[in-house]
C-alpha cells in the first residue's frame, strides 16, 4: 500500500551551484520549500519499506550516448514532486550529464572511473541505504544495487552488465518502466512478494 507521510523540511531559496572537490562535481539545480514525504510500500513477506531517496545512474540508465532520454525529465520531475529526492551518481564516461541535466531538480554526484562502485555505494550509506531505491545498467552499479532496499536494472539500448543483473531485485526493458514502479509502486508489490 502506497502512504504518505509529510514531514517540515527546512526552508531553502533556489540556488544554483556547482562545487569541485577533488573528482567529484555536485550540481544542485532546484531547492525550494517543500514538504518532504516517503512512499511506503508494505511488501508481503518483506515488510514496509520507506522511500525517501532515488538513485539513478546516468549513461545507459537516463541517457543513450551520453543525451538524456526524452521521458526522463517530465517523469524525474513527478517523482520530486512527490517529495522523493532524486540523486544522479555517474563516472559520466560521456561527460555531459552536467549541460544534459542542468534544468532537472536533481542532484548530480561525478566520481572518478577507477573508484565510481565503491562511490556510489558510500552514497547509498550516506543517505541511509534503507530508505533508497536504485536504478542503474552498469558493472559500477553492482554495489549500490546490493546496498539499496530496492534495486532495478534497466536492459536498454546499451544493455546492462550481467554481473549487477543478479545484483538486482527487479529487471525492465526501458527507463519508462522502472520509474513507472515507482509511481505505480503496486507494480513493486506484485513483482517483489513473497
Amino acid at each position: 500500500m502506497l502512504k504518505n507521510n509529510k514531514v517540515k523540511c527546512p526552508v531553502y531559496k533556489k540556488i544554483k551551484y556547482i562545487l569541485i572537490n577533488e573528482c567529484i562535481l555536485m550540481l544542485t539545480y532546484k531547492l525550494e520549500i517543500k514538504e518532504a514525504f516517503e512512499m511506503e510500500i508494505n511488501i508481503p513477506g518483506r515488510g514496509i519499506i520507506k522511500i525517501k531517496n532515488l538513485l539513478l545512474d546516468y549513461n545507459g540508465t537516463i541517457a543513450c550516448d551520453g543525451k538524456v532520454i526524452p521521458s526522463v525529465k517530465e517523469k524525474i520531475e513527478v517523482i520530486d514532486s512527490q517529495g522523493i529526492k532524486v540523486y544522479i551518481v555517474t563516472a559520466d564516461t560521456h561527460g555531459t550529464v552536467a549541460n544534459q541535466c542542468f534544468n532537472m531538480p536533481v542532484q548530480i554526484q561525478i566520481f572518478d572511473n577507477s573508484n565510481a562502485a565503491e562511490n556510489k555505494r558510500e552514497i547509498v550509506e550516506k543517505l541511509g541505504a534503507e530508505n533508497c531505491i536504485c536504478i542503474g545498467n552498469g558493472f559500477n552499479d553492482r554495489q549500490m544495487f546490493e546496498a539499496c532496499k530496492i534495486s532495478i536494472i534497466v536492459m536498454g539500448v546499451e544493455g546492462c552488465s550481467a554481473k549487477s543483473l543478479m545484483k538486482a531485485d527487479i529487471v525492465c526493458k526501458s527507463i519508462e518502466d522502472a520509474f513507472d514502479l515507482i509511481l505505480k509502486p503496486s507494480r513493486i508489490i506484485a513483482t517483489l512478494r513473497g
